[in-house]
Order: structure tokens, then C-alpha cells, then sequence
């Protein structure tokens, strides 16, 4: 059986996309409007968020994204966590570092000052609770190896990858540098398929 090293101070980082879930209740009628298939989950841009943004009815913003869920739940169990995730220095983004710490997650990676804005997944729920999601990755497909932040990979018992940033090359780059000094240091390694 594998043990971890229980002298490092974080057991479990984790890197992956920082995408803030913005929530709202419509109608049928509104994706038909929005020539939305019901149900289904659609990568947009930047334009199409903003568009979508300003035609949805009220919504609630909530911090999301695979792996920083993960490691909200295991905060909240008790364990000590950080993630490694690209926001913008935009309202959105802002949002989401408040809400990951809000819940015992350390979020210390530096803000985008340029670039693309903060990821966000439009969510629409029909009144029969199903949900059509549009969503825009935005910075958080940004991960760079410079983002990986060393002290973190010697500190960790675990590093947990998320599937979702084996995207594009410099997604995989930053993955593979982070596994590696994960491993270096003794720490035990994940990766979402």
C-alpha cells in the first residue's frame, strides 16, 4: 500500500480549469430562442458569452470547475488544499478566488492582466430541472508551465490533474512539468480522464 508523506503541508493540489458556474432558471422557450439544444453542454466564445449573458434572466454566480469542486469538498472535510488555476483580473474573476478560499482552498495564482477574461459555464435550468450549459473556458485554458508553482509540488501529498487542461499544448506542458515535480517529491499523483 502506497503511504503518504504526512510532513507535507498540503494534502492534495490540484490544477485545472477556474470556471465560474452562473446559474439562472428559463424556459423552454428562451433556449429555443437561443437556438440552444435542451440538455446539452456547447463550448462558446467570448462574444457569444457576452451575448448570452445579457439576454438571460437573473442568476446566481458560484465558483466551479472539476477539480477546484474536488477540492472545495475535501476542504470542507478538513484536509488542507490549494489549487493551481488562471482567473482574469475582471469582477468575474474576483468572484471566484473569494469563493475557492471562502471555503478553505488556497488560490494564490497570480491574475491574468491581459488576455482573455474569466471562464465562465452559463447554466439554464428549465422548470423540469434539466440543464443546457453554454460555456467559455477563458483564461482558465491558460495554465502555463511558469504557472506551476514549485513550492506547492514539494508541499503536496497529492496533485490531483484535471482531464479538461489536456487540451492544447502548453495545457499539457504545464501538466506534465507539474506531475513531474510532483513525483520528484514524493507525492502521489492523480489525473481525471
Amino acid at each position: 500500500m502506497y503511504q503518504l508523506n504526512q510532513t507535507k503541508p498540503y494534502d492534495v493540489v490540484a490544477i485545472g480549469n477556474a470556471i465560474l458556474d452562473v446559474l439562472s432558471f428559463t424556459t423552454d422557450e428562451f433556449l429555443a430562442s437561443q437556438a440552444m439544444t435542451k440538455g446539452t453542454m456547447q463550448l462558446i466564445d467570448a462574444k457569444q458569452a457576452i451575448d448570452l449573458y445579457q439576454h438571460m434572466g437573473q442568476a446566481e454566480e458560484v465558483s466551479g470547475g472539476s477539480a477546484a469542486n474536488t477540492l472545495a469538498g475535501i476542504a470542507q472535510l478538513g484536509a488542507k488544499t490549494a489549487f493551481i488555476g488562471k482567473v482574469y483580473s475582471d469582477q468575474l474573476g474576483e468572484i471566484y478566488r473569494h469563493d475557492l478560499t471562502a471555503v478553505g482552498v488556497e488560490f494564490n495564482t497570480p491574475s491574468n492582466q491581459h488576455g482573455k477574461p474569466t471562464g465562465r459555464s452559463y447554466i439554464l435550468v428549465t422548470p423540469d430541472a434539466e440543464r443546457t450549459m453554454n460555456t467559455y473556458l477563458g483564461a482558465g485554458s491558460d495554465i502555463h508551465v511558469e504557472d506551476v508553482d514549485a513550492g506547492l509540488m514539494e508541499g503536496c501529498k497529492i496533485l490531483y490533474g484535471e482531464g479538461y487542461q489536456w487540451s492544447t499544448p502548453h495545457n499539457k506542458d504545464a501538466l506534465r512539468h507539474a506531475f513531474a515535480l510532483a513525483k520528484q517529491n514524493g507525492a502521489k499523483v492523480a489525473f481525471t480522464l
